[in-house]
């Protein structure tokens, strides 16, 4: 069920570039779209950006957020059609990009997941820790937050202001919609058989250090199964990698090669409803 007063939306948090292929990047758990920004002066060489931004109280399904997603791009073609479309999505933003690609594949030429929570209910230690959380009176829930950063992220490698900024957006919402998006990631499934249909180039980017899921064992999986996917190790890297100063996504999908110039002419991507 959906208890939202807001629905999702695109953040433009660089200027208009629409000659520029579509990056379109799907967050994690705090649905904000604006930890981003390490990555944008890296990213605007090359791309026009849209982040989704999620309200703070969005209590939709997994079906939901994917109509709703795909609403959104279809608008965004419809007004400015794109030769290349690249879907990214970071964490719990990996589940939904993986959900959106199989909906509406004709939508997209790229895809890249960045330390997806795919892996959430085939691993028991985290399926079954998650039931464990619950309602907290509120400080206790902000000092929560606090003390789970450790777990997020290789603070060392973040700077302070950044470090800040992730505490803001991870204590920003609601722990209702904390725990519903817990959930979310119990209940996602994803078969083998269905990442077979996923044929679009595909790079996973997966933290050698992330203390909160298996990353690397998740990308050698994913790999395995989606026909054109590589995958990058960031070796020293935590969960929350697009935070810290050494990572530069752009130069990840440069010596990827996951870089192409678009073709003379325009792609005239005609929506398909459903």
């Amino acid at each position: 069920m959906t208890e939202s007063t807001l629905y999702p939306f695109f953040r433009t948090p660089s200027p208009f570039n629409s000659e520029a292929p579509l990056f379109i990047y799907l967050p994690g758990m705090d649905g904000t779209g604006e930890l981003l920004h390490v990555q944008l002066a890296g990213l605007e060489q090359g791309f026009d950006i849209r982040c989704l931004s999620i309200a703070l109280d969005d209590l939709s399904s997994w079906e939901q957020l994917t109509e709703q997603l795909v609403s959104l791009i279809e608008v965004e073609l419809k007004r400015q059609p794109r030769d290349v479309v690249y879907l990214c999505g970071e964490s719990f933003g990996g589940c939904l990009a993986l959900k959106t690609i199989l909906r509406s594949p004709h939508l997209f030429d790229r895809l890249v997941l960045i330390n997806p929570a795919s892996s959430f209910k085939r691993y028991p230690w985290i399926y079954w820790g998650s039931h464990l959380v619950c309602p907290l009176p509120d400080v206790l829930y902000r000092m929560s937050c606090v003390s789970f950063l450790p777990v997020l992220a290789a603070l060392g490698r973040i700077g302070e202001h950044d470090r800040f900024a992730l505490l803001r957006a991870t204590q920003s919402v609601a722990q209702n919609t904390s725990i519903w998006r817990l959930s979310l990631l119990r209940e996602f499934t994803i078969s083998e058989s269905e990442l077979h249909y996923i044929t679009q180039p595909t790079l996973v980017v997966a933290s050698a250090r992330d203390s909160l899921l298996p990353s690397v064992s998740e990308a050698h999986w994913l790999t395995d199964h989606i026909p054109n996917a590589q995958m990058h190790i960031l070796p020293n890297s935590g969960h929350a990698c697009l935070l810290e100063s050494d990572v530069n996504l752009y130069q990840i999908m440069q010596t990827s090669n996951f870089l192409y110039q678009p073709k003379p002419g325009i792609r005239t991507v005609q929506p398909q409803l459903s």
